[in-house]
């Protein structure tokens, strides 16, 4: 499902050259779950987005779901995104002038589907928040707006759920309920889930760990 083959990434400071990303190969193959963990600063995010094409290394490859993501352009990529990816952020990313019904069904009215709101409601069902559907995201409580946000990253049934830090802003208890609707989803959809988290007990829940270490991974 994924493929990075010597990906580097280097960004120019004001100090000189700075090396995010050193020599990174690695294989995710479809339905498997994976944790990409390390220290602060060590590369997590910036290797979640180029495996999912929100960045370009500076040079190598990535393939995702067969398709080489480093020949598309920018619209190549994002409609790329859009048929076969999903997304979980830590600082949850909803719009706030939409409910969570509406936040829900955004990505499947983007694509055009109908039954847009039945769909959303059956999601939003499962993460147990059928009583909020029309409350804003102002009116809710961290762990209800992730939980939204976890109904609208599966609601079009992605290939690859990418998720940075999901539980970040979350306390223990609300945290640990939302890995388990997570982990759910996922089982539920067979889909392949690559997370970057600082929690242990998350990683563990996945079936491996990929551990950088100033831009390289140490072991697998």
């Amino acid at each position: 499902m994924i493929v990075a083959e010597n990906v580097n990434k280097s960004v120019t400071t004001s100090e000189g050259p700075l090396d995010i990303l050193t020599d990174v190969n690695l294989t995710i193959p479809a339905g498997e779950t994976v944790a990409v963990v390390g220290v602060s600063g060590s590369g997590k995010s910036t290797l979640l987005s180029i495996l999912a094409g929100l960045d370009l290394p500076t040079s190598g490859r990535v393939r995702l779901d067969g398709v080489a993501l480093t020949d598309l352009d920018e619209d190549g990529r994002a409609e790329l995104r859009g048929k076969t990816v999903g997304f979980v952020f830590q600082s949850f990313q909803l719009l706030p002038s939409l409910t969570a019904l509406e936040n829900v069904m955004l990505p499947l009215e983007l694509k055009g589907e109908r039954e847009a709101a039945a769909q959303a409601e059956a999601l939003l069902a499962r993460v147990e928040l059928s009583h909020r559907l029309q409350h804003y995201p102002r009116q809710l409580s961290g762990g209800e707006q992730q939980r939204v946000a976890l109904a609208r990253a599966f609601v079009t049934r992605p290939r690859v759920l990418f998720a940075d830090e999901p539980t970040g802003n979350l306390d223990r208890r609300t945290g640990q309920h939302v890995i388990d609707l997570l982990f759910e989803l996922n089982r539920a959809h067979a889909t392949t889930l690559v997370l970057v988290t600082h929690d242990e007990a998350l990683a563990q829940r996945c079936r491996r760990s990929i551990v950088l270490d100033a831009g390289r991974v140490l072991e697998r």
